[in-house]
């Protein structure tokens, strides 16, 4: 009786993995379009792309030390270009390395290395960022503030010191409600915090972000404030939302802090007929201050705008969301007259009062150039519509 025979089977012989490299064609186009920085961009990546230097390393530096070479002592500068009132690039190389470093007039820096291995890329990052900043400035006045955007490469954040008042110093600029609320909220400590979202509303001028500027300065030693100069952006792009989500204090218990977003001028993203015209952003907006991208990070949102509380979509007010609501509107008559008790008595104000910004403008003089018939307008107003 004979054997039944086996199926015929193909068995397809094993073969390394191919480098990436070979699928991932290398072309280089360039026209007059392209500047001198675009060049040393491409070079930069070409060990990487093709795989001679498969180990790449990056560091973000400020407050970047003029003297700085961000490169190490010995390396083999290959290019480098300055742009008038713009950023200094150059591409240096060594035995089995590739940096590119690009300064800002304003202080900060980039430094990408790429090399054959991780520790000597992480060796050459190291050597080149030793001593290349200036410590924080010891100044009672300043604190420091991260500053958000997208670029072609990802989100970017950039740290600059701002000047700013005590509360105390500024306190009079408010009326009575908000002073009170502000006391308050100033005061806060990181055990206190209930609600995630900080929401301050009123017409333009009446001091809003001042009032943020001095919550830095009195939230400095538990709070890092980040302001993000395109919330349009943020929450549109999932990436760019977690990356900002996520922070830049690390995994060190000890060095993290709360951070607080501030996003000026919202209005579309919060008003009643938010869902429809901006999509997900106000879902996002409301999953980071309450729902599973919020948990586990230390984040708060502050939001600004002129729009009134009632015309704000629901969700954005629910008891429990926000940590704290402020209509910061105009000072009233007697407010406003007696901010101004020093100034001449001919000067005027109008029966709604003013905001801080009419009263300061008044204050130093300022007035608008405007024809004569505004003039006579303003004039029979008390200065203000």
């Amino acid at each position: 009786m004979s054997t039944p025979q086996e199926p015929l089977r193909l068995i397809e012989p094993v073969r390394p993995a191919a480098d990436p490299a070979t699928r991932l064609p290398w072309i280089m186009n360039v026209d007059d379009s392209d500047s001198a920085r675009d060049i040393i961009d491409a070079l930069a990546l070409e060990p990487f792309v093709s795989g001679r230097q498969p180990w790449a390393r990056s560091a973000d530096l400020e407050r970047v030390r003029p003297e700085a070479p961000l490169r190490p002592e010995g390396s083999r500068v290959l290019r480098m270009t300055t742009e008038d009132d713009g950023p200094t690039a150059l591409l240096a190389d060594g035995e089995g390395w590739t940096l590119r470093a690009v300064r800002w007039r304003s202080g900060s820096a980039q430094i990408e290395v790429t090399a054959t291995s991780d520790e000597l890329a992480r060796a050459i990052l190291e050597e080149s960022t030793r001593d290349a900043t200036e410590p924080a400035p010891q100044d009672e006045t300043q604190v420091e503030m991260g500053f958000w955007h997208l670029t072609g490469h990802g989100p970017r954040r950039r740290e600059r010191n701002i000047s700013t008042a005590t509360w105390p110093e500024i306190r009079d600029n408010y009326s009575a409600d908000v002073t009170r609320a502000m006391d308050r909220l100033m005061t806060l400590k990181a055990a206190d915090v209930t609600g995630r979202l900080l929401l301050l509303h009123g017409p333009p001028g009446t001091g809003k972000t001042t009032a943020l500027r001095s919550l830095a300065r009195e939230w400095a030693t538990w709070c890092q404030f980040d302001c993000v100069l395109d919330p349009e952006v943020l929450f549109g792009n999932p990436g760019y939302l977690m990356e900002v989500a996520v922070g830049t204090d690390g995994d060190d218990d000890e060095k993290r802090r709360w951070r607080l977003l501030i996003l000026e001028d919202c209005d579309e993203l919060i008003r009643g007929e938010a869902k429809q015209s901006t999509g997900q952003g106000l879902s996002r907006l409301l999953n980071l201050t309450d729902g599973m991208l919020g948990q586990g990070r230390d984040v708060l949102v502050a939001i600004t705008t002129n729009e009134d509380l009632t015309r704000l979509h629901p969700a954005v007010v629910r008891p429990g969301r926000c940590l704290a609501q402020i209509e910061v509107g105009r000072l009233s008559q007697a407010e406003a007259t007696d901010w101004l008790k020093e100034e001449p008595a001919s000067t005027k104000i109008g029966p709604d009062g003013a905001t801080l910004a009419e009263l300061m403008a008044m204050r130093n003089g300022e007035r608008q150039i405007v024809t004569t018939e505004q003039r006579r307008t303003l004039d029979d107003t008390g200065f203000y519509l």
